[in-house]
């Protein structure tokens, strides 16, 4: 593919938008939406490089709509708008062909104009040529392994209605384990739309004291409940499971949400405050339909559910009101409000109990009671008398989003950390989580 420049990508793609709604006959409807990156990846492993490259891609995807039916197709954006035309068209002509063997749809959510945006949020990324040299600066005496993605993302949205949204936003991570002798590591992420090399270096320092502890005798931690810090990435494991049969109002009016039980009157801890928050610019506001979410929902606060994500389709079905949430009903800009506990003071306010950086293998073991399982992961310590004393090995949790968010919540940190979307998969992802750190009683551990 040629090296497109935003603004080029931006011409082709009204140039192919403009020719396919010239072909839309009556009462036939057509959404179409651009994913597209320019991105630097270095893939590290024990401080050297051992691959880099620029990742230049453009998909497109079309929706189309007529007869009370929908179907889709996806083609790639070259930037040669003669060949990018043909292709749309071929696909514009499939879709109008195929579209009546497909069944009705009576929930079907019919595009609108609800005007247009452009928004393009620019950083200041390390160029290519220094990149290398300022990742692995500090990480020279160290064994560093790691994946470094940076670059320009863009989506856009148009209709045949006339609306159109674009953004497009500079970021990048860095997704990093320090590992030691013993082949036990301490996971981090940085990320930003600035480079900051005091702040990497400091987090660098900071994780190398944490490898360090590695080194401390392992305790045997038997099953029971201990009081718990969860780290600002463990926290966001934890979230996560909201978006899979939570925070859904589709889920809740269909039985399949863990929150069903604040939709009753049930609240957690009145410490507890989340919300959606568009106004950081990582994610765009519009969602796959190119409906405008609110700069900013509340979701929980203080403790008390107070909104659900609500798609156009759940809307229709049920006769209610959309706030414009992905078809998926899913969190895409979440982030939980801070407490009072200082970073200075979480060892002390643990006393004796556990520090657990990550988490992973995340389940369900009781939707209906919020029951969350999983494992500990990266960086999980014992702690005695404000110390860290010991390394664990990994144990199994089970514990309800009613207690760790709700009555054995202690505090939450009077700082927040953005863990960013690291998922390269087709695509690099755009987003992340803003949260603080968790210190909660009796975090029940099973095996």
């Amino acid at each position: 593919m040629t090296n497109l420049q935003n603004n080029s990508w931006e011409e082709s793609f009204n140039q192919v938008c403009d020719r396919l709604f010239s072909q839309l006959q009556s009462e036939q409807y057509l959404i179409v939406q651009l994913k597209a990156e320019n991105s630097h990846f270095i893939r590290c492993n024990n401080a050297k490089v051992r691959q880099t490259g620029i990742v230049i891609d453009a998909q497109v995807s079309l929706k189309f709509i007529a007869n009370q039916r929908t179907n889709s197709a996806n083609f790639p954006l070259t930037g040669n708008v003669e060949s990018d035309v043909e292709m749309a068209l071929e696909n514009l002509d499939y879709l109008q062909n195929e579209i009546n063997s497909l069944p009705e749809d009576p929930y079907i959510v019919l595009p609108e104009n609800q005007g247009a945006s452009h928004e393009v949020f620019t950083g200041e990324l390390l160029a290519p040529e220094l990149a290398v040299v300022e990742i692995l600066k500090p990480t020279q005496d160290l064994d560093f392994t790691g994946l470094y993605a940076g670059g320009a993302i863009i989506r856009a949205n148009y209709n045949c209605l006339g609306q159109k949204h674009w953004f497009a936003t500079d970021s990048f991570f860095v997704d990093y384990s320090l590992i030691n002798a013993e082949n036990k590591a301490i996971k981090g992420t940085f990320s930003s739309k600035e480079w900051d090399a005091k702040a990497y270096e400091h987090q660098i320092t900071y994780n190398h004291q944490q490898l360090q502890k590695l080194d401390l005798p392992t305790k045997e931690i038997k099953p029971g409940s201990y009081r718990t810090y969860l780290a600002p990435a463990a926290v966001v494991d934890l979230l996560g499971m909201f978006s899979w049969g939570g925070i859904s109002e589709a889920s809740l009016r269909q039985g399949g949400s863990a929150l069903a039980k604040l939709r009753q009157g049930k609240t957690l801890s009145s410490l507890f405050n989340l919300k959606e928050n568009f106004s950081s610019g990582n994610v765009p506001r519009f969602n796959d339909l190119g409906q405008m979410c609110p700069d900013e929902l509340i979701l929980i606060e203080k403790g008390k559910l107070i909104n659900t994500l609500i798609s156009s389709r759940t809307a229709l079905e049920y006769g209610l009101e959309s706030n414009s949430a992905s078809s998926f009903e899913g969190l895409r800009s979440p982030e939980i409000a801070m407490g009072n506990l200082p970073e200075s003071g979480i060892l002390s306010a643990i006393g004796t109990g556990l520090y657990l950086s990550n988490l992973h293998y995340l389940n369900w073991s009781d939707r209906t009671l919020g029951r969350i399982t999983g494992m500990t992961r990266y960086g999980c310590f014992w702690v005695e008398k404000g110390k860290i004393v010991a390394t664990i090995k990994d144990l199994r949790f089970d514990d309800s989003l009613y207690s760790f968010f709700g009555d054995n919540l202690v505090d939450l940190t009077n700082f927040r950390e953005f863990i960013p979307n690291v998922g390269t998969y087709e695509s690099r992802s755009l987003g992340g989580v803003l949260v603080p750190g968790v210190l909660v009683d009796n975090f029940t551990f099973t095996l």
